[in-house]
């Protein structure tokens, strides 16, 4: 499962700079859903779970805007070992309370 983990970070490292960010935006929205057993989520329940405005997912989903914050986080998890990955997601989750 670790080395899915980093093959996933190094393929969006490698491809996210020839890759449109609303590309990636949808590839990971499909992919949450994915994780709830097909169960669509709306864009509104996707912005209050990264705890933005519904505007801003829609406009990086449509491509109107480019978060550069996404971009260097996959570039900074592309460069992490499998288990400095899971370490890294676990304390994230941790700090959401």
């Amino acid at each position: 499962m670790f080395t899915l983990i980093k093959c996933v970070f190094k393929y969006f490292f490698r491809i996210l700079s020839s890759m449109q960010i609303d590309d990636l935006f949808n590839i990971l929205h499909n992919a949450v859903e994915s994780q709830h057993n097909g169960k669509k989520i709306s864009l509104k329940e996707m912005a209050q779970s990264l705890g933005i405005s519904m505007r801003t997912y829609q406009d990086w989903k449509l491509g109107r805007a480019q978060p550069q914050a996404a971009a260097a986080v996959m570039k900074m998890l592309g460069q992490l070992d499998d288990d400095e990955i899971i370490r890294a997601v676990r304390k994230i989750n941790k700090l959401k309370g």
